[in-house]
């Protein structure tokens, strides 16, 4: 920047120093990269009327001055001066028109263009060229991290709609910047110091990247999606039984063949309702749908095992402050410590130190064994960026390497455990097609003071196979101490038949499924994303909150006026306040393109299926004429057959002539 007091207009054309909508009169545009600008608020405004027509922004003056002029650039130069060199070539081209000028300046400027004028990136965007294998090109061009110039990698969306790599985007904010790398708008204190990976894009690329590996290496993997429909029955569904809370948790059927102390994943094999077994990202209501479906079956403990044969799965909710999350792997604390003798809700105090017993024990024998451990992620986690939205989150397979006992924040001793992340399927936060490879274990600093320190010696239960490149039992797994109830029927038929539905969707419709509102339930128009991740339409979130004042005003039973009171604004889909970004919501251009781009390649397809289906109802309609004709001149020519003679001799020795049929 020229000047630092020198900010453009926004994307909704209110300035982002006086903080108002300036009238067309007192805004001035670039002519390099037509960013509007606010007259009154420039440090350096231009004198003439000559000198506004060719007037540019502080950013473009000062790539010009620092670089040769245009004309003597060349393709070799440095990429400020070949960026100039770019948009010059866009607008002298007279073939586009202002529009798609406008659109290949923003191309380049966000780094998707390249040094003929946009044409090879327009060319990626054009929907209908090479289907499918296209939506990666769309994605790549659209929604790449500001940083690296890749595909964000656990990607975070901040509130005025641009995508950046989590670990671009802490570093950003770890070096003191609280503004957008990109429009400069502020960045939130609580988004900055707790950021949530946007998950509907994390699982667009994923998608985007399994079709370009699936078209290159054979037949498509199918890709499962757990809708809304699929949801289980209640636990408890009657009145008596929610009357008395939690009593009837336990109630619910189990959806899955599994016995309760299963190890490791749950196979299609066991999902008898589905048959497509517990996915990794699959989302639940609540823990007690959760425990429906086996992957955590405790509705309110954290760990899920017997002290003699080991920990089935965990829970991270956010019960315990010394909990650390780095997704790939995480510092779980044991359980016990307190005393809940009094009010069991609210007790967060540790009052006495953890032992390696019951639960804690469980977890050091399956570690001691190396068998797999399920892992559930709560959204009351709120210190994690890696915890989900709502609900409660299958996160697949992870393996403890180590335990050890240590002080923990409030002073006793706790239980710690390393879990690390070894399954087949990738993580819900990376849009990697692949799961996990083995990894070094981190380097963990409380462990020069920690006791009790527990470290398995012998071959895991549960590891990777080089020559079949995947997770495996490489020792038995043990077998299940409780009787399984197969739910036999009279006629002693006991099995289900599982159904598997096939996938009939297109890359884009799936993609399209994913960009959904969470109100309305629809493709996005206008997406929004909020702070706290969520996606939603700019109209559905404004009638949400349509009549609703953003401040309070209160008065002392009538007799003197009150501070005015902030009006909390809870996020739909969370508990999160949003009114700060209501004031002024950001339309996430970004995610706007894809939608757009997606909806026309679906148009494109559209049409081509409705050409080809005439074009095959054409041909079947000539080859059924074709048939007709043929049949027709078969019975023609068989009636005008001429009839066959017979001659007769008498005894006279005159020959007479009878007619007669063919079959006379």
């Amino acid at each position: 920047m020229a000047h630092d007091s020198d900010l453009p207009c926004d994307g909704d054309g209110r300035c982002m120093i006086c903080k108002i909508s300036p009238p067309l009169e007192e805004t001035l545009t670039c002519k390099t990269c037509v960013t509007p600008w606010h007259l009154n608020c420039l440090s350096a405004r231009p004198q003439t009327l000559a000198d506004a027509a060719q007037w540019e922004c502080p950013d473009c003056s000062i790539l010009i001055s620092s670089h040769p002029p245009p004309s003597t650039v060349t393709s070799g130069s440095e990429p400020s001066a070949a960026l100039i060199a770019a948009i010059r070539a866009i607008e002298s081209d007279v073939s586009l028109s202002e529009q798609d000028k406008a659109k290949r300046r923003q191309q380049l400027l966000s780094g998707g263009g390249s040094d003929d004028g946009g044409k090879a990136t327009n060319a990626n965007n054009e929907i209908g060229v090479g289907g499918d294998s296209d939506v990666l090109k769309l994605l790549s061009g659209s929604l790449n991290c500001s940083f690296c110039m890749q595909l964000p990698e656990r990607p975070v969306t901040t509130p005025c709609g641009h995508n950046f790599c989590l670990k671009c985007f802490e570093k950003w904010v770890g070096q003191g910047k609280r503004t957008c790398a990109i429009c400069r708008t502020s960045i939130p204190p609580k988004m900055a110091s707790q950021p949530r990976i946007n998950s509907s894009l994390v699982i667009a690329i994923r998608m985007a990247k399994l079709t370009k590996s699936n078209a290159a290496s054979g037949p498509p993997k199918p890709y499962y999606s757990v809708l809304n429909q699929n949801r289980p029955d209640k636990a408890y569904t009657t009145d008596r039984a929610k009357k008395s809370g939690k009593a009837n948790a336990c109630s619910g059927k189990i959806f899955v063949t599994v016995p309760p102390d299963h190890f490791g994943p749950i196979l299609a094999e066991n999902d008898p309702e589905r048959g497509t077994g517990v996915l990794v990202g699959e989302t639940w209501e609540d823990r007690m749908e959760c425990r429906q479906w086996g992957a955590h079956l405790p509705h309110v403990a954290g760990i899920s095992g017997q002290s003699h044969y080991g920990a089935q799965s965990v829970a991270l909710s956010g019960g315990y402050e010394d909990d650390e999350d780095h997704g790939e792997w995480f510092l779980y604390t044991g359980s016990g410590g307190r005393d809940l003798s009094g009010n069991k809700r609210t007790n967060k105090t540790q009052s006495f130190d953890q032992k390696f017993e019951k639960y804690n024990e469980a977890l050091r024998v399956s570690c001691r064994k190396g068998y797999p451990v399920r892992v559930v992620r709560s959204h009351k986690e709120k210190r994690s960026a890696y915890a989900p939205e709502k609900g409660v989150r299958y996160d697949g397979i992870y393996r403890i390497e180590k335990c050890w006992r240590k002080p923990g924040i409030q002073g006793y001793k706790v239980c710690r455990y390393l879990f690390v992340r070894c399954d087949n399927d990738p993580a819900p936060w990376t849009s990697d097609e692949n799961g996990d490879l083995p990894r070094a274990l981190p380097f963990i600093k409380e462990l020069k003071n920690a006791t009790d320190v527990t470290e398995r010696k012998n071959t895991p239960s549960w590891d990777y196979d080089v020559e079949k490149a995947c997770w495996l039992w490489k020792i038995a797994a043990p077998e299940s101490r409780k009787h399984i109830d197969n739910g036999d029927v009279e006629d002693g038929n006991s099995t289900r038949k599982v159904r598997r539905k096939t996938q009939t969707m297109s890359v884009s419709e799936r993609l399209l499924k994913e960009f959904c509102c969470f109100i309305c339930h629809k493709v996005m128009s206008l997406p929004l994303t909020t702070p706290c991740a969520h996606n939603f339409c700019k109209s559905c979130l404004q009638e949400t909150f349509a009549g609703q004042t953003f401040m309070k005003e209160r008065t002392c039973e009538g007799r003197r006026t009150l501070r005015a009171q902030k009006n909390i604004m809870k996020c739909p889909s969370c508990s999160n306040d949003i009114s700060e970004f209501l004031q002024n919501p950001q339309v996430n251009r970004e995610l706007m393109s894809v939608i757009e781009s997606l909806q026309r390649q679906m148009k494109e397809t559209e049409k081509s299926d409705d050409i080809i289906i005439a074009l095959e109802g054409v041909k079947d309609t000539n080859e059924r004429a074709d048939d007709d004709k043929k049949v027709l001149i078969a019975k023609t020519s068989h009636k005008s057959k001429p009839l066959k003679t017979n001659k007769v001799t008498v005894e006279t020795g005159d020959e007479v002539t009878k007619g007669s049929t063919s079959g006379g």
